[in-house]
């Protein structure tokens, strides 16, 4: 099925933590990430059931490599939940870079997911924390509103992105992902891994209109 030809009543665009920090200038920027804010905006009318997540982060969260001395950003640690990305400090609550971009039209949303709140914990998955089990409720609602499609975009592909779709998934959703209304990271082959393991969950990938 065509994503940008959904199905109203049961396909749903979720939009992928397009916020400042993410693009070009900002604490932790997505090369080129502000390029799929058009590509989303024309996306965003075809769609009846729209909602966005947004990191969240306090000031000292326990991903910031700030919070670790000694530690630079993108070092790994192991924490409770296991392995952790050390990030530099971005999109925290209330600054400028947590907002959503300023061309991003959020008046279609109707819901906004905010994750990676909890001091001590990191959530790349629109639908659970990083220790796999902690949910956010997208599940539920998704279900209490009749939703079958989640169709996703936005940034990072390898991290929030893939995270969320693969997740999906395993909540019994199906799942497209848009790559072209999507941006990655690519941290040490972080890309080809994560369009391997979604590919393997039965993520569709879709690469860009016909």
């Amino acid at each position: 099925m065509d994503p940008l030809d959904p199905d109203p009543e049961h396909d749903l665009l979720l939009v992928i933590d397009v916020q400042n920090d993410f693009c070009p200038g900002g604490a932790l920027a997505v090369a080129d990430g502000d390029a799929v804010v058009p590509v989303i905006a024309a996306a965003m009318p075809r769609f009846a059931h729209v909602a966005l997540t947004q990191d969240w982060h306090p000031a000292g969260h326990r991903s910031f490599a700030s919070a670790h001395p000694g530690r630079a950003a993108y070092d790994s640690v192991q924490c409770a939940y296991g392995a952790q990305t050390l990030w530099p400090d971005h999109c925290v609550q209330g600054t400028r870079g947590a907002a959503f971009h300023p061309a991003l039209d959020l008046t279609r949303a109707q819901l906004v997911i905010r994750k990676g709140f909890r001091p001590s914990i990191d959530s790349y998955s629109a639908f659970f924390e990083n220790d796999r089990s902690t949910p956010t409720g997208l599940a539920g609602y998704l279900r209490e509103r009749g939703i079958r499609r989640v169709v996703l975009c936005g940034l990072a592909t390898d991290f929030c992105v893939a995270y969320s779709a693969i997740d999906a998934r395993r909540q019994g959703f199906e799942a497209t992902v848009m790559l072209d209304a999507c941006r990655a990271i690519d941290l040490e082959g972080s890309l080809a891994a994560s369009l391997d393991a979604m590919r393997a969950a039965g993520v569709v990938l879709h690469d860009g209109p016909p």
